[in-house]
């Protein structure tokens, strides 16, 4: 299997994590290689607060959770497998395949929308 293919199959994985939500959120990019939520809630900027994305970059496929930014806390109970993982404070980045971190980055993903409920912006 090509890296190209290998990074799709991690892609729709990610994706489908993320998917769950979509229904509450407002989805501003859904295209190969691409899936972008964000809240209905309007910043001070007047921009609507962030959610998350999965990205297909050239070298790996990024998860951004911006709920564990928001809520740092969310991140006090992460594996250190999981943490490896991180890049900057909201970013998760895969190469293949791992049911193990991701069914942990569902759970996380999935207390950072009930933090995220708690606060009103969902």
């Amino acid at each position: 299997m090509s890296d190209q293919s290998n990074f799709e199959d991690v892609f729709e994985k990610l994706k489908s994590i993320l998917n769950n939500y979509a229904s509450e959120l407002t989805c501003v990019n859904d295209e190969p290689g691409d899936f972008y939520l964000d809240t209905k809630h309007i910043m001070k900027n007047k921009k609507p607060l962030f959610f998350g994305s999965v990205q297909l970059k050239k070298n790996y496929i990024s998860y951004y959770l911006m709920p564990v930014y928001v809520f740092p806390a969310l991140l006090e109970t992460i594996s250190p497998a999981l943490r490896r993982r991180m890049q900057g404070k909201s970013c998760f980045n895969f190469k293949a395949v791992d049911p193990a971190l991701f069914e942990e980055l569902a759970q996380l993903t999935d207390a950072g929308h009930q933090k995220y409920k708690e606060a009103g912006y969902v």
